[in-house]
C-alpha cells in the first residue's frame, strides 16, 4: 500500500527538520561557548563561596571539594585534576590542608597556570599541641585554618580580587572590585557581630577544646584559650593516644571546661570517649568547622558558617 503525500505536506516537513537542525545547531554552540568562558578552579568549599563572591559572572568558577567533605582526605577524579591545569587560576588553602590535591595543584604550576594560596599569606599562625603556656605547649605546623578569622578573610579575598585581575582574562576590572568592596564589607559586619556575641562569654569561660586544632585564630582573634583538641594535630588524619586523651582530660579539669566543640562532618567518637574519661558531663557541642554544607542545610555560606558557630559557641561556653 502506498501513502501519497502532497507537495506543500513535503515542504512543510523540510521546513521543520531544518528548522530543528539549526536550532540543535545554535544550542550545541553556546553549550561550547560556555567552555570558552575564563575559569577559575578553586579546591576548598569556604575558599569557594569566597571567590564566587568576588568574581561574580565575571568567570566560571569550579570548586572541587563538595560539601560536608573533610579538605585533609578528599581527592580528585582524573576529569577534576585535568580541570586544574586547564584553569586560568586555581585558588588554594595551602599550608598542607587538602594533603591529597596540593601534587595536582603543584602540577597545574608547573604547567603554567597561575595559582594562589590563600592561607599561606593571611599571616599563618602555628597550631599548638598543648595549653598554650603550659608544659605540653608545643609549636607545630603552620596551621591552615585562617578562615575561623574574619579579618584573615578579608586580607585573602582582597588578595583573590589581586590575582583575578590580574590572570583572568576578560574580566571586568570594576565589577570584581566592585563585589569585593561589596563583600569586604559584609565581612566586617561579620567581625563586629562576632565581637559583640562573644562579648557575653565570661572571661573565666573563655576556653576551647576541639576534636582537633581548628580554631586557633578565632581564638587568636576573639581572646579565647585553646586548651587542646581531642586529636592532638592539625589535621584529622591524626589520631590520639591514651597520653594525649589523659594528658587532655587533666588540662580540662585544671581549667574546668566542660564543653568540647566537634565539627558536624566528623564523628563525634573521640569526644564521646573524653566524656566518658571525664565522668559523663562533657557537653559535647557540634561546629561547622571545614566545610560547608548543602544549601538550606545550615551552613552554605562562609558569612552563615560563621554565624551559625558564633551562636554555638556563645551558647555552649555560657550553658549552666
Amino acid at each position: 500500500m502506498r501513502v501519497r503525500v502532497g507537495a506543500a505536506k513535503v515542504r512543510a516537513l523540510v521546513l521543520t527538520l531544518v528548522s530543528f537542525f539549526v536550532l540543535a545547531a545554535a544550542a550545541t554552540g553556546c553549550a561550547s561557548g560556555d567552555g570558552d568562558r575564563p575559569r577559575v578552579v578553586v579546591t576548598t568549599n569556604i575558599l569557594g563561596d569566597i571567590t564566587r563572591e568576588i568574581v561574580g559572572d565575571e568567570a566560571e568558577v569550579s570548586v572541587l571539594m563538595k560539601p560536608n567533605a573533610d579538605p585533609h582526605s578528599f581527592g580528585l577524579s582524573a576529569v577534576q585534576a585535568a580541570e586544574l591545569e586547564h584553569a586560568d587560576l586555581v585558588v588554594h588553602n595551602g599550608l598542607g590542608l587538602e594533603e591529597n590535591v596540593l601534587r595536582h595543584v603543584a602540577a597545574a604550576r608547573a604547567s603554567g597556570v597561575a595559582t594562589f594560596a590563600a592561607g599561606e599569606a593571611a599571616d599563618p599562625l602555628t597550631f599548638h599541641a598543648g595549653e598554650e603556656g603550659g608544659p605540653d605547649d608545643e609549636a607545630g605546623e603552620p596551621d591552615p585554618h585562617f578562615w575561623t578569622d574574619p579579618d584573615r578573610v578579608r586580607k585573602a579575598a582582597g588578595l583573590i580580587a589581586d590575582h583575578v585581575v590580574e590572570h583572568v582574562d576578560g574580566v571586568d576590572e570594576k565589577a570584581v572590585r566592585d563585589n569585593a568592596e561589596r563583600y569586604d564589607r559584609q565581612l566586617a559586619d561579620l567581625t563586629a557581630w562576632m565581637e559583640k556575641s562573644f562579648a557575653a562569654v565570661p572571661e573565666d569561660r573563655r576556653a576551647l577544646v576541639t576534636n582537633h586544632h581548628v580554631f586557633g585564630y578565632l581564638a587568636d582573634r576573639f581572646g579565647f584559650r585553646v586548651i587542646g583538641a581531642v586529636i592532638p594535630s592539625g589535621t584529622t588524619l591524626a589520631s590520639p593516644s591514651s597520653s594525649d586523651l589523659r594528658s587532655l582530660t587533666q588540662a580540662m579539669e585544671k581549667a574546668k571546661v566542660r564543653t568540647v566543640f566537634a565539627d558536624v562532618s566528623r564523628p563525634t567518637r573521640l569526644a564521646e570517649v573524653l566524656r566518658r574519661e571525664m565522668g559523663g558531663d562533657v557537653d559535647v557541642v557540634p561546629l561547622y568547622s571545614e566545610s560547608l554544607t548543602e544549601k538550606g542545610k545550615g551552613a552554605d555560606t562562609y558569612l552563615d558558617m560563621m554565624r551559625a558557630n558564633t551562636s554555638a559557641m556563645t551558647e555552649g561556653l555560657t550553658a549552666g
